[in-house]
């Protein structure tokens, strides 16, 4: 078959061996796999990926020196089965399939191992366990987008975002895009979204953002309108004074069973929620710096260089951190869903596509926030340019 491989930061298609599905796998046809950031990190940072990796015990992470098949956000056809299979779907069945597969007991990561190539390719082995069959004659292009928008409803889902709340996302790139989609898709009112690209900020609206703003002119936390009462640190404190006068008028009520029950029922007061998507250092600190007291900070950027923030203004605010990855086989299966019930629209995140001469062009043009936001791949198309 016909695959891009990448070694060394360079790009080449080759002919390699057809894949050979091993027990519970199954062998696919790729019709679109998307080009994620990770793709971009692993090829001019794999080594310093994969010793992140070997330090939380992943060892098969992808190395600089090894010849690799990227490529983990795919959509394609069965073709056929390996040893030990259930065959729960016909050949030709579209399919999606999280990228991970078992060799014996040892998992891989497909795209990111050189034991497990991926979907940069015109065929890809994937766990017949992992796979799904594409529900509702949901197309390829939108199919090879459950995994990316899974990560983003992932991160919603850990944001815990109340309808009433006012969500942030800070970077409108195709996580930010992507976690403003799975934002409205969850009924989140107000999302206010922040990029110095007026062309992402474009597609911030395409995706259903309420309020965006350029951060060189206006900050997003003046941009939100003012739904709740905690804006700053004294609101806090006011809010003690008012409810302490309010249930000391009320005569033998023992008060700290209220906030006994507030804390029980986890109705004690709360900020707003900020998605950071933008994984570069120094944001994290920004974000505490200048979001509201009792915001819940989301983490989805990956920053692969060291960081640092103040600890103490985290404090006063009673910020909380939360750092996400990845997602479960049953967020990924209603990720799938919600596509293809139409409950969420990709359209706006897909910008190009090109066949696998065109790989390197696309890496190339993703540099570029002002052309593309998501590129896929066609292993069928001659395309080397992203159209």
């Amino acid at each position: 078959m016909r695959a891009t491989v990448v070694t060394d930061t360079e790009f080449e298609v080759i002919e390699l061996p057809r894949p050979i599905p091993g027990p519970g796998q199954v062998l696919i046809d790729v019709v679109r796999c998307g080009i994620c950031g990770s793709d971009l990190h692993a090829r001019t940072h794999a080594d310093d990926m994969a010793e992140l990796a070997v330090a939380t015990g992943y060892d098969h992470f992808m190395r600089a020196e090894q010849s690799v098949v990227l490529g983990h956000e795919f959509s394609g056809t069965v073709v056929d089965y390996g040893p030990d299979c259930r065959k729960r779907w016909k050949a030709g069945t579209p399919v999606v399939a999280l990228p991970i597969v078992r060799h014996g007991k040892q998992p891989h990561l497909v795209g990111l191992s050189s034991a497990a190539p991926g979907g940069y390719a015109e065929e890809v082995v994937v766990q017949e366990s992992m796979a799904m069959p594409v529900p509702n004659g949901l197309s390829a292009e939108h199919a090879a987008l459950t995994e990316p928008m899974a990560v983003a409803w992932h991160a919603v889902r850990r944001g815990r975002v109340g309808k009433g709340q006012t969500a942030f996302v800070i970077g409108c790139g195709p996580i930010g895009l992507a976690v403003i989609s799975m934002l409205k898709a969850a009924g989140v009112r107000s999302v206010v979204a922040s990029d110095f690209s007026p062309r992402r900020r474009e597609l911030a609206t395409a995706c259903g953002a309420d309020v965006v703003v350029d951060p060189a002119t206006e900050a997003p936390w003046t941009a939100a309108p003012r739904t709740g009462r905690i804006n700053k640190v004294t609101d806090i404190l006011d809010l003690g004074f008012d409810t302490m006068n309010r249930l000391r008028r009320v005569p033998n009520l023992p008060w700290w069973y209220v906030f006994r029950l507030a804390h029980t029922l986890n109705a004690s007061p709360a900020g707003a929620v900020v998605f950071e998507c933008v994984g570069v250092p120094g944001i994290i600190e920004q974000i505490i710096s200048a979001a509201p007291p009792l915001s819940r900070v989301v983490v989805v950027g990956v920053c692969m260089q060291a960081d640092r923030f103040q600890p103490a203004m985290a404090i006063n605010k009673e910020i909380e951190l939360r750092f996400v990855f990845g997602y479960d086989p049953g967020e990924f299966r209603d990720t799938l869903h919600m596509l293809a019930d139409g409950k969420i629209d990709p359209t706006p995140l897909i910008t190009g596509t090109v066949g696998l001469a065109g790989v390197d062009n696309a890496f190339a043009a993703l540099g570029n926030p002002e052309r593309h936001a998501k590129i896929l791949v066609d292993p069928s198309s001659s395309a080397v340019t992203p159209v």
